[in-house]
């Protein structure tokens, strides 16, 4: 009968509205929670198969609700370096922290857009909520090795604490220093240069360096050679590199250094003219560069004037420093500053990226699962590919706009109360039906 078929029509009408009215009050509740994605209800007609002319049979509505994922809220400035956003479709991978506590070794991947991460009493970046970030982390001279992509195998929750203290030996020391030229003359009474280097070692341990440059004086005329012994404090003073220094004399080159060539039983290794860089065993055998300059080059060691000048000397590392803070970068790279003066790369966070973000399942705390309507993930280097990059210091807002909710619960109320009105004429035009038998 075309009158039922109406009552049922309203009573859907009903249904899908409520729906939603539902969403709506779900997306104004949230307009203030960080990372909120919008829901959204859609209708879509049904329609009775069967009927003929005059004879209509209504078939009502039917609602259908999905969160658009894929749609993203402004970025906002924070104080905290470890509050993260992303400025693209990728996604933060976290954890729940109950299964990082467990540690049974199985970590679910979920997703976040955004979160505020604060280090817990381990040391451990989690959010108010419980998410974990997760990260691959670095090894111990800050490179990130090479991890699979498609899987979260390499992936570890990250942690500072464990980083608190560090040392950055050197590695690398640059020489700028000029030598007297007449030191090799014919009948020059001097009995060399020496200095110290101070360099620091393994463990942030101050070590030293002592040069020793010699010229070889020539019965006539002038040699313009050197010689360079290197001694280690960390060995007891023990010879770690000795090498012959040649300076050019010609016109427009002269003072420049020539040739490099290790001494008889040079305990040290080999000079690369390419790099002008030397290497000399440490520590009872790291090695260590020094940095001389290139043949020609016009930094470095040069022989001119008269005058020892080491007008620069250089060196990085540092001693032990006391971790101070830790920030974000955009490449997804977690650095810890050390009161020393120096950075350290701790662990890389990378963005993922599914084909569809609005096939994702939603779970509490504006987290997210992969399933088969979102498709495989993939492990991307934030500011590569189509994520976007990682920002810092910032949150991503609510993407709720009230005033636009607003407008379509009015529109929604109305909608409701048309259906309620359909049903109270259906039901009076029934019991018009019903009166006529009697």
């Amino acid at each position: 009968m075309t009158i039922s078929s109406s009552l049922n029509a309203g009573v859907a009408g009903l249904n899908a509205n409520a729906a939603r009215l539902a969403t709506i009050s779900d997306n104004i509740a949230n307009s203030g929670t960080y990372g909120y994605k919008r829901a959204r209800s859609d209708f879509q007609s049904v329609v009775v198969a069967g009927g003929s002319l005059g004879n209509y049979s209504a078939g009502g509505v039917r609602a259908t609700t999905s969160r658009l994922i894929d749609e993203r809220g402004p970025l906002i400035s924070t104080s905290n370096p470890t509050d993260i956003a992303i400025n693209g479709r990728g996604m933060l991978p976290v954890t729940a922290g109950v299964a990082v506590d467990n540690n049974n070794g199985n970590l679910p991947l979920m997703l976040m857009t955004t979160g505020s991460f604060r280090p817990d009493a381990d040391g451990t970046l989690r959010t108010e909520s419980g998410m974990v970030l997760l990260g691959w982390p670095a090894d111990p001279d800050g490179s990130v090795p090479a991890f699979p992509r498609d899987t979260i195998a390499g992936l570890q929750p990250v942690n500072i604490k464990v980083n608190q203290f560090a040392s950055n030996p050197t590695t690398e020391v640059r020489l700028g220093i000029n030598l007297p030229a007449t030191a090799t003359q014919a009948g020059a009474e001097s009995p060399g240069q020496e200095m110290s280097v101070e360099y620091f070692a393994n463990l942030g341990t101050s070590q030293t360096l002592n040069l020793a440059f010699t010229p070889t004086v020539p019965a006539s005329g002038a040699s313009n050679e050197w010689t360079l012994t290197i001694r280690d404090s960390s060995s007891g003073d023990a010879l770690v590199g000795e090498y012959l220094l040649q300076f050019d004399a010609g016109p427009g080159t002269g003072g420049r250094l020539a040739a490099v060539t290790p001494a008889p039983g040079n305990p040290g290794g080999p000079y690369d003219p390419a790099t002008g860089i030397l290497t000399v065993p440490v520590e009872g055998g790291r090695p260590l560069a020094i940095d001389i300059g290139t043949p020609g080059g016009r930094f470095g060691l040069t022989q001119v004037s008269d005058r020892f000048e080491p007008v620069l000397v250089s060196k990085n590392g540092a001693p032990v420093g006391n971790l101070v803070t830790i920030d974000v970068d955009a490449n997804g790279f977690v650095r810890a500053l050390y009161d020393a003066g120096f950075t350290r790369t701790l662990f890389q966070v990378p963005l993922v990226d599914v084909p569809n973000p609005n096939g994702l399942i939603a779970a509490s705390n504006q987290t997210y699962r992969v399933s088969v309507q979102s498709g495989p993930f993939f492990l991307w280097n934030a500011g590569d590919g189509p994520t976007g990059a990682m920002v810092g210091y910032a949150r991503e807002e609510s993407a709720t706009d009230v005033a636009a909710e607003l407008t379509q619960m009015i529109q929604t109320q109305r909608a409701y109360s048309s259906n309620a009105k359909v049903i109270q004429t259906a039901d009076e035009m029934l019991q018009e039906t019903t009166n006529i038998k009697r």
